[in-house]
């Protein structure tokens, strides 16, 4: 029946009470009304009842057109009515609740009139206008009322009315009725009883204050606070609701305050912020059962308005609200850690100190002293803390923050350790993670996740800093790590290394090598030696890849340090290696040598384009560097790391130091050798003068027995003896080539002459003598060494054909040497052959001297210095005895 007659009906009542000032039929026509709302609600007729609420909302004159001027007692009745409505109907009003609010926030003007009060803006504009009869909007906050809003009462009325003193009177006696007790009463029933107000109810009534809210504060130049104020209040009315319902109300108002805190006004935007606080203290300050997370709910506004608003004042505002929270109510938080930290992080990239300051201070107090008292709280908002203190180390306006930052983060891995079954058995948001490795996941993996990140993101004091602290970390809690968890680790470590992440500016490149990268191989191989029982079989492979790459780069110092880590790594755990990590170890060193060679010498040309190559070195500007500097560089670098592979593969084999202390002692006995011998003619020595020289020899013999017990300790120290003859024999054939390429360029004069003109060693012309020098004493060495070894007797014969083809040739090629210089880079090479040789028994000594013997004799034609005189006249005195060609 009413589906059917409610137009009419609204047709009626609304004729009869504009027309009719009668007040007895203006009271029929608004009980027909109401009526009619609350059959409408009752059986859920939502166009019906939208219907007569809004005819009703525009008989108030509140948001009409017409000027409050004309407004009479009917209209007030209305107004009276309406509340009514909303009183006996709430639960059913829907979407209606926002014309009854509009209609309430216009009323607190009217009511601002009624007492006398000026508003600041009374404009006739209407609804459709954006803005009410009354305008946009009144002064001040809070009841919406400002004591200084003091404006002209022209604006009363329509654009051109003007309004004298006995109209203004009539006015507020005719607006007096709004303000009168019993209306002042029921508006703030309706919002003290919106706690009666079923679960559905309150999310449209809340839904339809904001959306008023919204409108007051619309004007830019005088918004208006009443409905934020009472957003507030009707909050602290309904507190007690159920958390399922306030989740549902915090949606709305989230959004709401998300909105308003980003307002471009300050003092809208601070208001907003100021009542966001006492909200969260009183959701705070309830606690929070565990597996509920409405904490995070309600803090999220601060963390949309720190990051959309760009105001100092603002931002300052949001941090010191946190700030308030934490250090008056840290017992009481939950899951708003997240969201606390999250505000943290975004504050820790500004650049206003104050913000950056006060927000570092309250984070390292969570971590200092917070986290000792409620680490339970916290285990879920670790990895959010550890990120908020890396973002604080990357702002690099404050290094005096960053530094402190890492030492916290530090501080932070102490927590993980000392407290590893929190993490695993706290509940996580993640269950696919497995118990076991919760710690890892939630507690070390964010650790040294976020020092690397720092390690690529900030300068060089920062990242060496972090970089320092991120291996401290693995050094000292990595006996606790799975082997899995390593793995994942290194992916993080090795990503410095990564040629996609590095600058891509030469300078800013090459300072991150000789630095960032150089002090992580060396911490690398440092952890490597501490967990080699777990690391060697896990990540052995991937380092021997990375030593390779280091090796590889355009730069000096990294090449050196991968040669050099490559050696520390074999001499700290060759003992442990296995055969097949010993055959990777030589294969990784034979493709250094091959990947290094630097063939280019043999063949290099000037580019068309270098034009003046004696300049090519020249250019100051690394980005404009000339193809031939770039090839030049690249080639120094290659001879730079045959010279170091060499002396590694020496120092893994014997030792380090034992090859420089055995051609020390081999020029210290040949000198002692050099000694003036008494001509016929002279007198006799005399008997003292014999003892003398008899204790003398004494001595020195004491002291070269004593240095060979010390050389054998010391080859026993190092990896000989770990190693197959065939990974010998491969290391040997490695040093031949390097040995042979350095031979084929230092006898390249024409080749040689072409660089130097180029300026490839500036001044100086270039040559590979010590490369030729030393891999060819490695080769020796290493031959020799087998060469006595009784426990490789099935290669001597191998090793001796392979000793006598070598020392031939190198004997055949020093005797072709021109040059006095390129001879004398041979002198200690000599003396450790002819010493060595003459160590062999006399069979061994036979088949060698036999083949030696018209190289030497050619040799005694040169002029050599007295030193390698000595000895090779020491090897002719046994060639005499050896084979029974004198008497001695």
């Amino acid at each position: 029946m009413f589906k059917l007659a409610w137009t009419p009906f609204l047709a009626a009542f609304s004729v009869g009470l504009q027309d009719c000032d009668d007040p007895e039929i203006a009271a029929l026509c608004l009980d027909g009304i109401r009526c009619a709302i609350r059959i409408a609600c009752i059986f859920h007729m939502t166009l019906e009842r939208n219907a007569y609420v809004q005819a009703l909302a525009r008989f108030t004159l509140l948001t009409a057109n017409s000027p409050i001027t004309e407004m009479k007692s009917k209209n007030i009745d209305t107004i009276k009515t309406l509340i009514t409505v909303a009183h006996l109907d709430g639960n059913y009003l829907g979407k209606s609740w926002l014309d009854i609010l509009r209609c309430i926030s216009q009323l607190e003007l009217a009511q601002l009139i009624g007492t006398g009060v000026k508003p600041r803006y009374l404009g006739s504009g209407g609804a459709g206008q954006g803005s009410s009869v009354f305008g946009g909007g009144s002064g001040g906050h809070g009841g919406g009322a400002s004591q200084d809003s003091v404006l002209d009462p022209m604006e009363l009325t329509r654009p051109g009315l003007p309004m004298d003193q006995k109209r203004m009177a009539l006015l507020q006696e005719s607006m007096g009725e709004t303000s009168s007790q019993s209306v002042v009463v029921a508006v703030d029933r309706i919002f003290t009883g919106s706690t009666r107000l079923d679960g559905n109810a309150i999310v449209d009534f809340v839904r339809a204050l904001c959306q008023v809210s919204l409108e007051e504060l619309a004007n830019p130049s005088h918004p208006r606070m009443f409905s934020l104020q009472k957003i507030v209040e009707i909050s602290y009315y309904n507190m007690g609701r159920i958390r399922l319902q306030w989740s549902r109300i915090w949606e709305v108002l989230g959004e709401h305050f998300n909105r308003v805190g980003c307002s471009p006004s300050e003092d809208v935007a601070f208001f907003a912020l100021d009542s966001l606080r006492q909200l969260s203290m009183k959701f705070i300050e309830k606690g929070e059962f565990a597996n509920f997370r409405f904490q995070k709910d309600f803090l999220r506004p601060f963390e949309h308005i720190v990051k959309r608003n760009r105001s100092p004042t603002i931002r300052d505002m949001v941090v010191r609200c946190v700030a308030q929270m934490v250090n008056s109510q840290a017992a009481n938080i939950k899951s708003g850690w997240k969201n606390i930290f999250s505000v943290f992080h975004l504050a820790a990239s500004d650049r206003d100190e104050g913000i950056v300051e006060l927000a570092f201070q309250t984070t390292g107090r969570i971590v200092t002293q917070t986290y000792g008292r409620h680490f339970l709280a916290l285990v879920d908002s670790f990895q959010d803390a550890v990120k908020c203190l890396s973002e604080f180390a990357c702002n690099a306006c404050f290094p005096d923050t960053s530094m402190e930052s890492i030492r916290l983060i530090r501080h932070c891995a102490k927590y993980v350790a000392e407290q590893p079954q929190t993490f695993r058995d706290h509940n996580m948001e993640d269950q696919t993670v497995p118990e076991e490795d919760r710690v890892w996941v939630r507690g070390w993996f964010p650790i040294l996740f976020e020092l690397s990140c720092i390690v690529n993101r900030c300068k060089l004091d920062i990242r060496t800093r972090a970089l320092t602290v991120m291996f401290e970390v693995v050094k000292t809690y990595g006996a606790s790590f799975r082997p899995h968890w390593w793995q994942d680790l290194f992916q993080i470590i090795f990503r410095i290394f990564d040629n996609m992440k590095l600058p891509e500016r030469h300078n800013e490149k090459a300072e991150w090598m000789t630095t960032t990268c150089n002090h992580a191989l060396y911490a690398i191989v440092d952890v490597f030696t501490q967990y080699y029982d777990v690391l060697g079989n896990l990540l052995l492979d991937d380092l021997f890849v990375q030593l390779h790459w280091c090796v590889q780069q355009d730069n000096k110092q990294l090449a050196r340090s991968g040669t050099n880590c490559l050696e520390n790594l074999v001499i700290s755990n060759g003992t442990k290696f296995s055969t097949e990590t010993w055959d990777k170890t030589c294969q990784c060193m034979l493709d250094i040598f091959k990947t290094t060679l630097p063939e280019m010498l043999l063949t290099w040309t000037p580019s068309k384009e270098g034009g003046n190559h004696e300049n090519v070195q020249a250019s100051d500007d690394p980005e404009h560097r000339s193809k031939d500097e770039v090839q030049f560089n690249s080639l120094k670098v290659k001879c730079v790391v045959q010279l170091e592979l060499i002396q590694t593969i020496d120092n893994i084999v014997f030792f380090p130091a034992t090859s420089r202390k055995e051609d020390a002692e081999n020029l210290a006995a040949a000198q002692a050798e050099v000694a003036p011998a008494p001509h016929a003619s002279q007198q006799q020595p005399s008997q003292q003068g014999s003892r003398q020289q008899q204790r003398e020899e004494q001595l020195l013999l004491h002291q070269l027995g004593r240095s060979l017990s010390l050389d054998q300790q010391q080859e026993e120290q190092g990896m000989y003896g770990f190693l197959s003859s065939g990974q010998l024999l491969l290391l040997v054939d490695c040093l031949l080539e390097s040995h042979r390429f350095a031979k084929a360029f230092n006898a390249h004069g024409e080749q040689r002459n072409l660089l130097w003109r180029a300026g490839f060693r500036g001044n100086v012309k270039p040559n590979l003598l010590t490369q030729e020098a030393q891999s060819l004493a490695c080769v020796l060495r290493i031959l020799f060494r087998m060469y006595r070894d009784e426990g490789r007797q099935d290669a001597w014969h191998t090793v001796q054909d392979r000793l006598i083809g070598v020392c031939r040739e190198a004997l055949q090629y020093y005797l072709s040497l021109a040059t006095e210089s390129h001879r004398e880079s041979w002198d200690s090479l000599l003396l450790l052959f002819l010493t060595r040789v003459q160590r062999l028994d006399d069979e061994r000594f036979r088949a060698h001297a036999s083949v030696y013997y018209p190289y030497l004799c050619e040799l005694t034609c040169m002029d050599e210095k007295p030193a390698i005189r000595a000895v090779l006249r020491k090897f002719f005195l046994r060639v005499g005895t050896a084979f029974n060609v004198s008497h001695h």
